[in-house]
């Protein structure tokens, strides 16, 4: 197996989650391609750490989201958009390193959250020509990536 930061994907998962995951903390999801995998018919992967591993290593729960290359990057947009949808639901509201089963992410439940991420995509495109929104959620994460990094400070971790 090899993986392979995916900046494509990372962008896309990061629109998406403002529109309709605020839960989903940015800075700790990061999207990978992988190559090589044996598995059959599985397209993606969403990936933590137990919450005793996150305990010993005194870290915050991270999320890795894995698209199989040789499955997912002949996919139509449309289902590449669905599938990172459908990753991004096995975050948990509470965001601690569990995850939400299948019976919540389910077909019904990720083409309800497609039709809403188009017709939010939508609304974005007629109404922020200079793309302002886009800048301004890029802000936030970048404060909320400052208070991390505070908090890991005042625990002596630099």
């Amino acid at each position: 197996m090899k993986y392979e930061p995916a900046p494509d994907l990372q962008k896309i998962a990061e629109e998406i989650s403002h529109m309709l995951f605020p839960h989903v903390k940015l800075d700790r999801v990061k999207c990978f391609r992988s190559y090589g995998s044996s598995s059959r018919g599985t397209i993606a992967r969403c990936h933590t750490i137990g919450k005793l591993m996150q305990e010993a290593m005194n870290v915050d729960a991270h999320y890795a989201l894995e698209f199989i290359s040789e499955r997912f990057d002949d996919l139509s947009d449309e289902e590449k958009i669905k599938v990172v949808i459908h990753e991004l639901m096995h975050i948990p509201m509470a965001f601690g390193g569990g995850f939400r089963h299948h019976d919540h992410v389910c077909e019904k439940n990720v083409n309800i959250c497609y039709r809403t991420y188009k017709e939010k995509r939508k609304e974005l495109d007629e109404s922020d020509v200079l793309g302002i929104k886009e800048l301004k959620w890029k802000n936030s994460d970048n404060l909320k990536s400052l208070k991390d990094i505070k908090k890991h400070a005042e625990k002596g971790f630099f």
